[in-house]
């Protein structure tokens, strides 16, 4: 009883875990002393807590010390800026940047079966072919407006403040010339054409994901309607709920994989090498940031939240994409936390990974600004015509951006070429700050995606708003904890 008494040393409620454990005692009263036998009778016929009557005991409080994931991915970055500034030749070695680059291979080696899953659970709970296809429209629909606002911005901007205007860059057109050769062999034709697989397995061993996207609706919709299906069903959610554990075992390296990108980044670059690039690397935090807090702002807002709440609750996943410069990185998990705020496991399961392809806010910003910011570097005027037709291109080249390896790099070269071939050269001038800029465009692409989740949630009638507000205020994972406290003491 002492003992028991000790390991609820932090309890949720002394006279409910005092009951609790009095019933224990009562049907264990062989193995006890008639003094306990005697209290713990005494307490089931007052309902009171045996606790008090137990006496005094030695304190065995078992210290766990929490230190949440997000705090340890931030200790990481610090831990590898540090290193980069203070000893770069270390920070430079190729094993320091391997820590990132293996961390971030981890995740993506298991998103397209978690994408395969969670779209086919998700078509299958809908059990409609036709909501499938309303959800669909919606979210694209919603992706084309906002993506037109991201290009519009980031052109604005670009006319305002122009970052690049008075620079006179001479750039290194070898530097650049295979993100060119990639370019030309990444038109629209292409794009749309590698939306079906050669096969189905080369769609998950290549980690395509719009590739495995596109399988997943079609097999999604082969299985709706179809009979003894239940087995398949339920397979696929063990293998679902199989995939998310993993997830949890990679997250345990997260800091370690920020530690080594961050560290080889600064260590390889400097902070002090930006020079006058800096300019435009601050334009395009600062203009990203506006996007966020002012136009998915607004449409937060409109739905009923508000957007610092949000992006609090996605701090681990948004610390996530910061270290590893990677929105990939964190789709799992975003996947994961979304759901557990109470939206619909259909809808997530849709537009999420919808969004990877058709929602880059934040490339779309760097498509417009970068675009502006190498004209004026150049020297090369560009009328409003051929700003439109920057609109345009950067519109449709933007769209297969996440399915290509540097993909906002490789764009801009795709963009530029389809205006003004001779700007093409002008890559070699950012190409030493993309790595910076990389970072706030996966940022914003990411805040994107889980704003456009939970909008198409709303306008479906597919979000519970009451379990929404209390996940963003907290309560959700301060009712797990207590749970967790019941649980432990009902072990012991």
């Amino acid at each position: 009883a002492q003992a028991a008494q000790c390991r609820i040393s932090s309890r949720p409620s002394r006279s409910d875990l005092g009951v609790a454990m009095t019933q224990q005692l009562g049907r264990r009263t062989e193995e006890l002393s008639p003094i306990a036998v005697e209290n713990a009778q005494s307490c089931r016929r007052n309902g009171t807590s045996s606790l008090r009557m137990l006496g005094p005991a030695p304190s065995l409080k078992r210290c766990r010390c929490r230190f949440p994931l997000y705090a340890q991915v931030m200790a990481g970055m610090v831990l590898g800026i540090l290193l980069g500034w203070l000893a770069p030749q270390v920070a430079a070695n190729p094993w320091i940047e391997a820590l990132g680059k293996l961390f971030v291979k981890m995740v993506k080696m298991i998103i397209a079966p978690i994408i395969f899953c969670t779209v086919v659970l998700g078509i299958a709970h809908v059990a409609d072919a036709a909501k499938v296809g309303r959800v669909a429209l919606k979210a694209i629909v919603y992706f084309e407006v906002i993506s037109t606002l991201a290009l519009l911005i980031g052109l604005m901007v670009a006319e305002l403040v122009q970052p690049g205007r008075g620079l006179h860059a001479e750039p290194d057109e070898a530097a650049v010339k295979k993100y060119q050769e990639e370019a030309e062999n990444h038109s629209t034709l292409d794009f749309v054409m590698g939306i079906v697989p050669n096969t189905v397995v080369s769609a998950f061993v290549d980690g395509e994901i719009l590739q495995v996207l596109f399988f997943s609706v079609i097999f999604g919709f082969a299985l709706l309607g179809a009979e003894k299906v239940e087995v398949l069903h339920s397979l696929i959610d063990q293998v679902a709920h199989g995939m998310f554990g993993v997830v949890k075992i990679i997250m345990k390296f997260a800091p370690f994989g920020a530690f080594g990108a961050m560290a080889h980044t600064v260590g390889k670059y400097g902070i002090g090498t930006l020079g006058s690039l800096l300019g435009l690397v601050a334009t395009n935090y600062v203009t990203s940031l506006f996007f966020v807090i002012a136009v998915l702002g607004l449409v937060c807002l409109c739905v009923g939240f508000n957007i610092f709440r949000f992006l609090y609750y996605l701090k681990r996943e948004l610390l996530l994409v910061l270290a590893t410069s990677s929105s990939e990185s964190a789709l799992p998990s975003l996947l994961e936390r979304l759901q557990e705020a109470g939206l619909s496991k259909p809808v997530v399961g849709l537009v999420v990974p919808l969004g990877y392809s058709f929602n880059l806010d934040g490339t779309n910003i760097y498509m417009t600004l970068t675009t502006l910011f190498i004209s004026q570097c150049m020297g090369v005027d560009l009328s409003w015509s051929d700003k439109i037709k920057v609109l345009a291109v950067a519109m449709l080249t933007s769209k297969g951006a996440a399915g290509v390896s540097g993909a906002g790099f490789i764009t801009l070269a795709a963009t530029l070429g389809s205006i003004h071939p001779e700007l093409v050269p002008g890559m070699a001038i950012v190409l030493g700050i993309d790595k910076f800029m990389s970072e706030c465009r996966s940022l914003t692409n990411i805040c994107g995606n889980a704003v456009a989740a939970v909008v198409i949630a709303h306008l479906e009638g597919e979000l519970d708003m009451k379990e929404f507000r209390a996940a963003l205020h907290g309560r959700k994972e301060h009712e797990r904890w207590w749970e967790g406290q019941r649980e432990q003491f009902g072990r012991h």
